[in-house]
């Protein structure tokens, strides 16, 4: 079914499906047991930015609030969000983060955006630098034209038929609904992201997945050893203390994805 908001197969749109679907296959193969350390003090920084530059109060402050479910949904302490919290809208005494976005190339043409939060720039750049150089990457690439940033939600099929979706989305604002595999995905602008997730979530839908995101505005194919260095170099960025999101224009086959996965 083709409705408002939706798109026919082959028409022009943002490239979303490659993007959620690398992400949710993260979230299978995670071991949060053992990563879950670093991924408190990723998800901690990312609240402390967010209230120091919209204040601690998240029904007020939409990052924070986007900050502080992804630190639910991990499992993090609330005492720890709470200090988190308290040090950026409070200015207590600690390491003073901010936020720098690099842009790169990775093989085949692929563009790349890392987000990341240091307390020393010259340190990160030169690291992040390394790891492009190492997966045969170039990191000073200006890219950033081919992303566009969208709230982005996917919805398991088995919570409710597409023609339910389709209109709990859309009359909450959401820009595009797609059916992709066994999910549906939903794009919204940054501002109607929250309003949106709120709706579905109220409809009792199973979110696989729900963040303010870039997306890129067209992708590059991908098959075979290309894909696998570029799918290595996503992870070792990814991997990196600093980091918080990677975002990259490429598609890659669902097989290729599950492989890795």
């Amino acid at each position: 079914m083709v409705g408002a908001g939706m798109r026919e197969p082959g028409s022009e749109g943002l490239a979303v499906s490659g993007h959620s679907k690398w992400h949710n296959i993260k979230i299978k193969k995670s071991k949060v047991d053992q990563q879950r350390g670093k991924l408190f003090s990723k998800l901690a920084r990312e609240i402390i930015i967010a209230a120091k530059e919209g204040g601690g109060d998240p029904s007020g402050n939409m990052r924070l609030r986007a900050a502080v479910e992804r630190a639910r949904e991990a499992s993090m302490p609330n005492d720890n969000i709470q200090r988190a919290i308290q040090r950026g809208a409070g200015g207590a005494e600690g390491a003073a983060y901010e936020e720098i976005m690099y842009e790169g190339m990775a093989p085949g043409g692929v563009a790349v955006l890392v987000r990341a939060q240091t307390d020393n720039k010259n340190r990160t750049a030169s690291e992040i630098r390394n790891i492009f150089a190492k997966g045969e990457g170039t990191l000073g690439a200006s890219v950033g034209w081919l992303f566009e940033q969208k709230g982005l939600i996917t919805v398991g099929k088995a919570s409710a038929s597409e023609e339910e979706v389709l209109s709990k989305a859309v009359e909450a604002g959401a820009e595009d609904v797609k059916a992709t595999g066994d999910e549906y995905e939903i794009t919204t602008a940054p501002e109607r992201f929250a309003a949106v997730r709120q709706a579905l979530e109220k409809a009792r839908y199973k979110l696989t997945s729900a963040e303010i995101t870039m997306v890129p505005k067209s992708t590059v194919p991908l098959e075979g050893k290309e894909a696998q260095r570029v799918l290595r170099l996503m992870e070792a960025l990814e991997d990196h203390d600093d980091v918080q999101n990677v975002y990259a224009n490429f598609d890659i086959p669902d097989e290729v994805l599950e492989q890795v996965g």
